[in-house]
């Protein structure tokens, strides 16, 4: 079922969600997790989910960070579950976005990357990447339009980054609110007034788009406090240009840097956005929101080199190394989650999807497909999922000469990855390059052990290769005539 016939189908089901299992199946709904009568006269929880852009694993306090500031944020994740083997969908912005809102993949749609897959000289490009894909297809059912029925009312606060309304942007995949989302990866003039966003009016002189985000999140949550909500706030903080407030600046000149960690912009553009986490939290409070909001705080992929450190984690943004896929997370779910509690579990992107929809009680759509699991059992203690790996798919080019890469020309060139418990291991399409490592004990991947543990290469290979010919994943072949390195 797509998008189109899913919303048709369920209207009758948005009017009230104390509908009997066989109304909702009617509308071509299944039950995924909770059971619908287990929801009837029960009052669904809020959802926050708080999506950072460009921050590291290591750029918050709550991580390990002694030099950004990140007070209510850390209070926050005290007050939940930190996974400590978090990762994005992708090393960089685009594809992570696509594969959380769908709960996909990114073989499923086609976002690989941000832009155009050519990346770099031609004359260094040994393949013709595969084409990419930079909307999300309006076909595809988004956690806003599968929790619809339900009586969510949904919006997007931020960067959207696949596509624009009224088909492609957030209102056009089913968020009832967009404020600022479209097209652009990025503050095209910057994080102060002008914004030249065409989503966001511009407001009084001096204002700071963070800011400006926050408060809009504090309307919409105030217009929509008797109402069951799904707040999907995705901050274009920290990407570049980097722009922050100057007293914040000036704060962070005077303190000493540590483990690499010393831009004061950066850190000013931390400090900010925590704050409005803090201010986010205190509006909950103040409606008595508090006990029935689940928040959701995550990014989108590693900090970029150069800008930040992600040590001891190698490479950065656009890189399959730790440095570019592993992300800060915490859940935090008043009521269910054991506040303090620390998760090593690896879970990925595509599982926030299944996620909200059993915590909602929500009922899958029929024949929606997804890739994800539901992290509701770890949240509730159990240890593990039971699923036997994780995986990346990026046939595509990415410039840009940083510390960690392979080469001195891209970040990444064409390759996937696979995890599976403290395994990992990178194929490179050019020439067949495998990289195994083994993450308990080798965290920074500095010990390629493929050739010494051939078992175990072939082993991760194998699966990785089965999950390419499940998911339908083209992998590049064409060799590029221009290539002449």
């Amino acid at each position: 079922m797509n998008r189109r016939d899913f919303l048709k189908s369920c209207a009758a089901a948005a009017n009230g969600f104390a509908l009997s299992n066989c109304a909702v199946a009617a509308a071509g709904c299944v039950l995924s997790g909770s059971s619908l009568q287990a929801r009837i006269g029960r009052k669904q929880p809020n959802i926050v989910l708080v999506f950072i852009d460009d921050m590291g694993w290591r750029d918050v306090g709550f991580m390990g960070s002694r030099y950004y500031e990140t007070p209510n944020i850390d209070r926050l994740a005290g007050q939940g579950m930190v996974f400590t083997n978090a990762y994005a969908n992708g090393p960089n912005c685009a594809p992570s976005r696509a594969c959380l809102l769908s709960g996909q993949y990114g073989p499923r749609h086609g976002v690989y990357t941000v832009n155009t897959s050519s990346r770099g000289p031609s004359k260094l490009r040994k393949l013709i990447p595969i084409a990419n894909t930079t909307v999300l297809d309006s076909k595809i059912v988004t956690i806003a339009e599968a929790i619809k029925p339900a009586g969510y009312v949904s919006a997007s606060i931020g960067k959207w980054h696949l596509g624009n309304d009224p088909q492609f942007g957030p209102v056009g995949q089913g968020f009832d609110v967009n404020v600022g989302g479209y097209s652009a990866g990025h503050p095209v003039k910057g994080y102060f007034v002008p914004y030249n966003n065409p989503e966001l009016p511009d407001g009084p002189p001096g204002e700071y788009l963070t800011d400006r985000l926050t408060d809009e999140a504090l309307n919409f949550i105030q217009t929509n406090k008797d109402k069951p909500f799904f707040l999907y706030l995705p901050h274009y903080a920290v990407h570049t240009p980097l722009h922050a407030k100057q007293e914040l600046i000036n704060k962070y000149k005077k303190k000493a840097g540590s483990n690499g960690q010393n831009n004061p912009k950066y850190a000013a553009m931390i400090e900010s956005t925590d704050q409005g986490v803090g201010r986010i939290m205190e509006k909950l409070d103040e409606l008595g929101l508090s006990d029935n909001t689940i928040v959701f705080f995550f990014s989108d992929n590693g900090g970029v080199k150069g800008i930040t450190s992600n040590q001891p984690l190698r490479g950065g943004k656009g890189m399959l190394y730790e440095g570019g896929i592993r992300e800060p997370m915490f859940v935090c779910w008043p009521g269910v989650v054991k506040a303090g509690t620390i998760c090593d579990t690896p879970v990925i992107g595509i599982d926030l999807y299944p996620t909200i929809l059993e915590m909602a009680g929500v009922p899958r759509p029929r024949g929606k497909l997804l890739d994800g699991r539901s992290i509701v059992p770890l949240l509730k203690g159990r240890k593990s999922l039971n699923r036997k790996a994780i995986f990346w798919h990026f046939p595509a080019y990415l410039q840009g000469k940083a510390e960690g890469a392979r080469d001195p020309y891209f970040r990444t060139r064409p390759g996937a990855a696979v995890r599976a418990g403290h395994w990992k291991l990178i194929e490179y399409f050019e020439d067949g390059t495998l990289e195994l490592y083994n993450l308990k004990d080798d965290i920074a991947e500095r010990n390629n052990l493929a050739e010494i543990m051939p078992e175990k290469t072939s082993e991760l290979h194998k699966l990785m290769l089965a999950w390419r010919k499940a998911v339908n994943a083209p992998v590049p072949t064409e060799l590029n005539p221009d290539y002449n390195p």
